[in-house]
């Protein structure tokens, strides 16, 4: 695959901190277009927002695109400056800005079969220079090949490239790389085919490594590290197989629910148990027949006493039968038709077994069987005057659940578009190696160009999710909000990953659809992402309001 010609363009840096600048005044045009459409008197307007859903979350999209291209051009330059930048992410920087350049102007996938175009909002736009430029030679067959030439030559670091963190992110990559690589990667295809629950002494070797008690503060028995190092074990492990990249997810949510809206006795009770893995959460938030609309939520807590009594319905619940606490979200108030009658509980357990999945009184469950995101298994649960203590009201005050909630979104969030970032990255992993081990007509399948394209490309869109899950995770760290950013991350990430396992299948042939290849399982596994922790559609609508607010 070598190229005789050096397809990197002269003054690369300049021409794309040129090109951002170029295509800024365009965000704020469509910001403009779609407030005229969906505010009044600047504020936004509910119905208005439904009745131009199409274009509100173009704006999404679009925005998020731009920041995309603002997070690659710092990352480069801090390679740059960290003397790391390498032909590799030069290549990198180069593809993404002309792909997606062109994507702006001349539509965005917001998914298959939707597209959102600038003329449909502002009209015809005349690209600038430096645009210009890129779009007609950065995302060029010559540039794909060599980015596959030197992803081969650098097939010991499987990031790809720098990632741009310090040395310490890399120590932590390393660690968990060796455990997934051990204990995760020679087994995860056959739990998956099984459908098995992912064995209980990996769950006990992820709690020793401190995976669960990660970012909770040291005072409460946790190692009180940064939402980045999270994203950087987080990806590690889905790299390996998503459902064990998500059983942090869990003991994320439950400890910044309590770290944010817990009483000094719930912390001082809930978080060191968390931490050291001696007790399992889960989040029991949705209902049957809400969806993504929490705030007609049914599950009604009576308080009697010295404890609540729950009765209702909750689905989609992850990793039930082997927890052993819930953070659950009920109506106290039964007054109220809204979020604002909610209460968070911490709903304790008897942990399920081989006899019984919910042995406890008052409490049924039952399996929802699943394509994928395997490995823990999810239920929808019944609850008949079933009891929990009020001293584990959640702050120890009524009312408060929806806001409490509001408040774990951005690190869930964040924690989920790591999770993708992982679950991409396998399938570029696996991708490579059979599109380098098999032959068709006399040749490696790497050698050709529609095979080299999609691996290039795989690998430019994983960087491009990757750092801008790094952004919204130091934004996190700095004590800014993020909402927005966390957003924008888990939005494109979760169609990054798709997309790779998608062309991952395509790579295989007719061997992508036999379930004993693994890139089988990765497509099913990545279709949830687009989904859950906030459907894409619904993440594009909080975006959307987030910019025009």
């Amino acid at each position: 695959m070598s190229d005789s010609v050096n397809p990197i363009l002269e003054n690369l840096a300049a021409l794309c901190a040129e090109a951002l600048t170029e295509i800024t005044p365009l965000v704020e045009r469509v910001k403009t277009h779609v407030a005229t459409l969906t505010t009044v008197d600047g504020r936004i307007d509910s119905a208005l927002l439904e009745e131009n859903q199409y274009v509100a979350h173009g704006l999404s999209w679009i925005t998020t695109y731009y920041q995309s291209l603002s997070t690659l051009v710092n990352w480069h330059q801090s390679l740059v400056t960290n003397r790391l930048s390498s032909k590799l992410s030069q290549l990198t920087l180069q593809i993404g800005f002309s792909e997606y350049l062109t994507q702006i102007y001349n539509g965005i996938p917001m998914s298959q079969g939707e597209f959102i175009r600038l003329e449909q909002m502002i009209g015809n736009v005349e690209q600038g220079r430096s645009t210009k430029l890129l779009i007609e030679n950065g995302n060029t067959d010559a540039a794909r090949k060599a980015l596959v030439n030197e992803i081969i030559l650098q097939s010991a670091d499987l990031t790809y490239g720098p990632d741009g963190l310090d040395d310490e992110y890399g120590m932590i990559r390393d660690q968990f790389r060796k455990f997934v690589e051990k204990r995760i990667m020679p087994f995860a295809h056959e739990w998956h085919l099984k459908d098995e629950l992912i064995p209980d002494e990996i769950i006990m070797e992820m709690g020793e490594l401190g995976v669960f008690g990660l970012t909770i503060p040291e005072e409460y028995g946790g190692f009180g590290m940064s939402k980045t190092a999270m994203c950087v074990v987080t990806e590690e492990l889905a790299r390996g197989y998503i459902g064990v990249g998500s059983l942090g997810t869990r003991s994320e949510i439950a400890a910044e629910l309590i770290i944010c809206g817990g009483t000094e006795a719930q912390k001082e009770k809930w978080l060191p148990q968390i931490a050291d893995a001696s007790i399992l959460p889960t989040a029991v938030f949705t209902e049957p027949n809400t969806g993504s609309d929490l705030g007609s939520l049914q599950t009604r807590a009576v308080r009697e006493g010295d404890h609540y009594k729950v009765t209702g319905a909750k689905t989609w619940i992850t990793h039930a039968a082997r927890a052993d606490v819930m953070t659950m979200l009920v109506r106290t108030d039964p007054k109220s038709t809204d979020y604002k009658g909610l209460s968070m509980i911490l709903a304790e357990k008897p942990r399920g077994d081989l006899t019984e999945d919910f042995p406890a009184e008052n409490m049924s469950g039952s399996e929802i069987k699943v394509l994928g995101y395997r490995g823990m298994k999810e239920f929808e649960l019944g609850f008949d005057g079933f009891e929990v203590k009020a001293e584990n009201l959640l702050g120890g005050e009524e009312g408060q659940g929806f806001k409490q909630l509001m408040k774990t979104f951005e690190a869930a969030r964040i924690q989920t578009a790591a999770r993708a970032v992982g679950v991409a990255q396998n399938a570029l992993e696996v991708s490579l190696k059979y599109a380098q081990d098999r032959k068709q007509f006399g040749k490696q399948l790497i050698k050709f160009s529609r095979v080299y394209s999609k691996i290039a490309m795989m690998t430019v869109e994983i960087t491009i999710a990757r750092q801008l899950t790094y952004f919204a995770a130091n934004e996190k760290d700095e004590g800014r909000r993020c909402d927005l950013e966390a957003g924008m991350a888990k939005l494109l990430a979760a169609r990054v990953a798709w997309a790779a396992a998608d062309n991952g299948v395509q790579i295989h042939g007719g061997n992508g659809f036999a379930l004993e290849y693994p890139i089988s399982r990765i497509l099913c596994d990545a279709r949830i992402l687009s989904i859950f922790e906030g459907a894409a559609e619904i993440q594009a609508n909080v975006i959307a309001r987030r910019i025009l607010a």
